[in-house]
């Protein structure tokens, strides 16, 4: 993989270990969640990846919901960090610091996200304000990993923005094949191949900031030694 340059070709200063350890969490987020994903999917007896959502793993009366959701809280953890890591290693450049920004806003997310409840409590009438929170926090957090994506692809170098605009169209296309099943899940009506457009929304964004935080470590700074002395010595 290529060294990371900022389109603006101003000077990169070098990472510090603690902005490389920050940055580290976001490899470490992507590996809890996949890790989550895995492990509650194969203790929740009769659920199926295929044809069920992500989301039923965390549902109202889901035998998973605590594990689920005790395992959320480091991932959502690990991803303020990591926003936070982008944001320190992206100092001075702007765009780069406000993907850090939206990061960690999503992650913030994460830990007040509502509940839906199960199927057959939807195709019942049991549908409470729960549900319908559960939808408006889902359509926040697309746009704001869309909006993380497309000023992350603007901000670094040509071979990731082409990378990010890929990640973008994948979202998109399987955002929409994923939605097209979404009204059936309340009617308790059949929703073949839903879980995985939908896992394909989230691995690709997992993916997407795997190879965000490598392209930052393996950043080489172009900031020469005088000019390094003379920012750390602006710093204190």
């Amino acid at each position: 993989m290529r060294s990371l340059s900022l389109y603006d070709n101003k000077a990169l200063p070098p990472l510090s270990l603690m902005q490389k350890m920050l940055l580290c969490c976001g490899i470490l987020s992507s590996v809890v969640y996949i890790a989550a994903n895995v492990i509650c999917v194969l203790l929740y007896k009769n659920y199926s990846p295929v044809s069920q959502t992500v989301s039923e793993l965390s549902a109202i009366g889901a035998p998973t919901r605590k594990l689920w959701v005790s395992l959320m809280v480091p991932y959502s953890l690990l991803m303020v960090v990591f926003g936070w890591g982008v944001r320190q290693s992206a100092r001075g450049y702007r765009r780069l610091e406000i993907v850090g920004i939206i990061l960690i806003a999503n992650a913030v997310i994460g830990f007040f996200w509502p509940p839906m409840h199960q199927r057959e409590v939807l195709a019942a009438g049991g549908a409470t304000l729960s549900d319908t929170l559960h939808i408006v926090f889902t359509i926040a957090a697309v746009f704001l990993i869309i909006l993380a994506i497309a000023f992350g692809g603007a901000s670094l170098s040509g071979w990731f923005r082409i990378y990010s605009a890929g990640t973008l169209v994948t979202l998109v296309v399987a955002g929409l094949l994923s939605s097209i099943g979404g009204s059936k899940i309340a009617a308790n009506l059949p929703t073949p191949w839903i879980g995985i457009w939908e896992r394909i929304n989230i691995g690709v964004f997992m993916l997407w900031i795997i190879i965000l935080a490598v392209a930052l470590l393996r950043r080489k700074p172009t900031m020469p030694p005088g000019e390094i002395g003379n920012m750390l010595s602006d710093c204190e």
